[in-house]
């Protein structure tokens, strides 16, 4: 495990890319650490793992999806056992504290029981027919070769969402992660060899948008997963949708936290704490809009501008660490853009909003935890994904009012509302729109049997997670069974004129 796993996976076999290439993958934290050097795929290389895929895809798909079962719990079994492990160079790697990676593949292992449950109930449905001595039924088949590409950020948990569902339901899949994590989605196919997953079910290619283009394009992909930036998301959208391919996107959100007067402060300090800072903020899910009530507005953010100016920011494999570096410096170049763009438009920098230094963060890319006020609706600020621990106040008078901000953007993925009020709790579940809302919670938290994904710029209606990504990642056949013994003709003999 401690070993780089500097290579594709392809057909079974670890193995360079054929051209050769390899690109550097560096700790976010302490810079000069290089991680390893890893295959930069081509064209070639993606074939050959497609190729694998659809040769495995016969027997794969005939074996009793209960037995396929089995072997997801073996997975989850060894990311139990590798659990420490794994965390501590998925923290090397992409950033985020040691207690928060090991959570990402806690994640993956629900997933993993959760995803094997499932394959004992791949429901169809039976119903009556409108002709007598005839049976009719619903069966659900796998569709053939997914690809999945996946962000960096849950370089764990996110792949499994996809990877386990996919195979669980008798597809295979080639998987490319993020080239800002490669050594752990290596890690992660690792688990799948020795768990005894059969040659070319699972293959890893390594690479950037090279890779990610020539799998989205071959013809013998005939489903797509993605997660990652709404630009991307919308060209892979417009390329299956020209090859008729299925295809479900995970794209970007801006998603915010309602306070009302009446809400419990003390839970809401924590609840921003963690939704905007977590991860450094680098999450889809991230509450980057607070939507706080006049009433309280003034003691609320002087209390989290206390809170979050003592957050321990670090490398995450430090015990003390609260809060680690963003990914790389094109993503710190980012978030100083977007502090420049909220001051020329009039917000104020109440926290934050410049780079970290300090004892140990000078090999790093970290950023200040950021706060702007006197943020208004149609600010880029309160708009724009950041992607970063930035958080924008926005202050309102009324329930009305704050729903009508919530919905002011592109994004529809996460939301929260804080109140001790239940009729008004009852409406915001209805009122907001986004993919999911939590009722005195953070916009963070996704449990992994339960549907995860958005509306509007967020995604096109598919969901990881829970019973509903089984519908992705299958497809339906009717059956009709006629015992009659003589030709029925349906609706041209069953109604006389």
């Amino acid at each position: 495990m401690a070993d780089v796993l500097n290579k594709n996976f392809i057909d079974g076999i670890w193995q360079e890319a054929s051209a050769g290439a390899v690109f550097k993958d560096i700790n976010p934290a302490v810079n000069s650490d290089v991680v390893g050097k890893f295959p930069e795929s081509g064209v070639e290389d993606v074939d050959d793992a497609v190729r694998a895929a659809r040769k495995a895809f016969r027997s794969w798909s005939r074996m009793p999806a209960p037995a396929r079962g089995d072997i997801l719990r073996r997975i989850g079994d060894l990311l139990t056992e590798r659990k420490s492990e794994l965390a501590f160079q998925m923290t090397r790697e992409m950033g985020k504290p040691f207690f928060e990676t090991k959570g990402d593949v806690q994640e993956a292992i629900d997933t993993a029981y959760y995803a094997a449950t499932e394959t004992r109930r791949l429901f169809g449905h039976t119903v009556p027919s409108e002709m007598p001595n005839k049976f009719n039924m619903s069966i659900r088949r796998p569709i053939g070769v997914c690809g999945i590409i996946t962000a960096w950020n849950f370089p764990v948990a996110v792949p499994t969402w996809k990877m386990f569902p996919a195979i669980a339901a008798g597809n295979t899949v080639v998987f490319k992660p993020s080239e800002d994590a490669p050594h752990s989605g290596a890690l992660l196919v690792k688990v799948f060899e020795d768990a005894g997953v059969p040659p070319g079910v699972v293959n890893l290619v390594q690479g950037s948008a090279t890779a990610g283009r020539a799998l989205v394009e071959h013809p013998d992909v005939d489903a797509v997963s993605f997660t990652g930036s709404t630009e991307t998301g919308s060209k892979i959208g417009e390329a299956c949708g020209r090859l008729h391919k299925r295809f479900s996107l995970e794209m970007g959100g801006k998603n915010p936290m309602i306070v009302l007067a009446d809400a419990d402060l003390d839970l809401v300090i924590d609840g921003l704490l963690w939704g905007a800072f977590g991860t450094t903020g680098q999450r889809c899910t991230a509450t980057s809009r607070l939507i706080v009530h006049e009433d309280v507005h003034d003691d609320l953010v002087g209390r989290l501008k206390e809170k979050a100016a003592a957050l321990k920011l670090g490398y995450g494999n430090e015990d003390d660490t609260e809060m680690g570096p963003v990914i790389n410096q094109k993503a710190l170049d980012k978030i100083e853009k977007y502090i420049g763009i909220g001051k020329d438009e009039g917000a104020t920098v109440a926290l934050g909003g410049k780079r970290a230094e300090g004892p140990g963060l000078e090999d790093g890319f970290f950023f200040e935890p950021t706060i702007f006020t006197d943020v208004t609706p149609n600010m880029r600020v309160a708009k724009e994904e950041i992607f970063g621990p930035v958080l924008s106040v926005l202050k309102i008078s009324s329930y009305e009012e704050a729903v009508k901000v919530a919905n002011n953007i592109e994004y529809g993925l996460s939301s929260a509302i804080y109140t001790q009020d239940v009729a008004t709790a009852f409406k915001a579940m209805h009122d907001i729109e986004a993919g999911i809302t939590y009722v005195n919670g953070p916009t963070i938290g996704a449990e992994a049997h339960m549907p995860f994904g958005g509306v509007k710029g967020t995604g096109n209606g598919h969901r990881e997670g829970g019973w509903e990504v089984f519908e992705f990642y299958t497809e339906t056949k009717t059956v009709y069974v006629d015992y009659s013994g003589k030709l029925q003709k349906a609706q041209i003999d069953n109604v006389e004129d």
